[in-house]
């Protein structure tokens, strides 16, 4: 996702499925590997953002936000 200069950066709670979560996890760990110690060393809560934040640029985020019938 590019950054653009009129992006905030905001810390919301949103409920998601535990599957969703665990998913990140194991992602995140398989992409990342193993140090040399065994340890995996990978941010998982800054890679949920990274795919929340892509999922609603590529979705549109902003048209939905802008439909008041989504207010409901």
């Amino acid at each position: 996702m590019a950054k653009s200069d009129d992006m905030l950066t905001i810390n919301a709670t949103i409920d998601i499925p535990a599957a969703v979560l665990q998913a990140v996890v194991n992602n995140a760990k398989q992409m990342a590997g193993k140090d040399e110690k065994g340890v995996y060393r990978v941010d998982t809560h800054e890679k949920l953002c990274e795919l929340i934040s892509v999922f609603l640029e590529e979705n549109n985020f902003l048209d939905y936000v802008q439909d008041i019938n989504n207010y409901r």
